[in-house]
């Protein structure tokens, strides 16, 4: 077993890195929300620490702070329901600091 060295920064480490980056205005509650959610999502686990952070802090602001799970209760399929919230994800990245917006494209959510 390989010795543990207290120096190398933990995967939690590497994502709170990541997100501080991305998002340097996120209040430190959903910061740690975000990074929570990319280190328990299966399909993060093995995702380098930018793109597990980015993910998870799209999802985590999609379904927090938009009408988006509304929108699928009421019957909407995920693009539409991801169409009609998109000006409203956008402001949330916005206030956290987030300079790339998310666009129309699939890969981009």
């Amino acid at each position: 077993m390989p010795d543990y060295d207290p120096r190398m920064p933990t995967r939690r480490d590497l994502v709170e890195q990541a997100l501080a980056r991305l998002a340097p205005r996120v209040p430190d509650f959903e910061a740690e929300a975000i990074v929570d959610r990319a280190l328990a999502s299966p399909g993060l686990r093995g995702a380098a620490p930018e793109t597990g952070a980015w993910l998870a802090m799209v999802a985590y602001a999609r379904h927090v702070f938009t009408e988006y799970d509304a929108l699928l209760d009421e019957g909407y399929d995920q693009d539409s329901a991801r169409h009609f919230v998109l000006d409203d994800l956008n402001a949330v990245l916005a206030e956290w600091g987030v300079r790339r917006r998310i666009g129309e494209e699939p890969d981009e959510a």
